[in-house]
């Protein structure tokens, strides 16, 4: 289930120029079984890294105010877009009302033994399930993967196998990670269900048809370029 907008001229633009992570990294055509994910954050990172959507390039988001880190590879899945279908299928399953989409790529985090130094690469990975998130009236879906052929990690096919100390980590990092101090605001996000492995492979359906819905004619565009 590729969702290719490379022809040959976008490949051979492909080695003169760096190819977005958002627009121009193919997820694969075994998504959403298998699929390429970008990796913006690593566990050791103590600063919050995130795309530049403009520009392509990783920029500095924040300092990470309190000592909770990332606890495992976060990024997003190439050519995805969280809108009005992974909204509606947020209703459907949460039985809330008024949810719209994020407008960004679908998160994902991806569990290794591995320590990884730095992000911005590109990973091979297997989605086991996912956080139904809220931020807000926003969907803010967080997918959970394993790195293919992960040595500890490759065994694991859906959340529900997952030690559940794990899933505490992850669900307590994105709970309180847009947390500041000092401030006395309430936090607006919530996860509302931990998923399994096939509402997961619904999930990036949904927001890879997403982006194709959003950036309708992107391709004719980059024929001309």
């Amino acid at each position: 289930m590729g969702n290719k907008i490379n022809d040959p001229i976008a490949r051979l633009m492909g080695f003169r120029y760096k190819s977005h992570p958002w627009h121009g990294i193919e997820v694969g055509d075994e998504a959403p079984q298998v699929l390429t994910a970008f990796i913006e954050m690593v566990p050791t990172d103590t600063v919050k890294y995130e795309l530049d959507k403009i520009s392509g390039y990783i920029k500095i988001d924040r300092p990470q105010k309190y000592s909770n880190v990332v606890p495992a590879l976060y990024g997003f899945v190439p050519q995805s877009y969280c809108g009005d279908l992974v909204a509606e299928y947020c209703m459907e399953r949460s039985g809330r009302t008024g949810i719209v989409g994020d407008r960004d790529p679908l998160d994902i985090c991806v569990l290794t033994e591995r320590t990884i130094a730095h992000g911005d690469i590109i990973v091979r990975v297997s989605p086991i399930g996912g956080f139904r998130m809220l931020d807000g009236n926003e969907a803010d879906d967080k997918i959970i993967a394993v790195l293919r052929h992960d040595a500890t990690y490759q065994g694991y096919h859906d959340i529900s196998e997952l030690p559940p100390l794990i899933i505490d980590r992850l669900k307590h990092y994105f709970l309180t990670y847009k947390d500041m101090p000092g401030e006395q605001v309430q936090n607006k996000t919530e996860i509302t269900d931990v998923y399994g492995v096939e509402e997961a492979y619904e999930v990036i359906r949904r927001s890879l048809e997403d982006y194709k819905n959003h950036f309708e004619g992107l391709e004719d565009i980059l024929r001309k370029v």
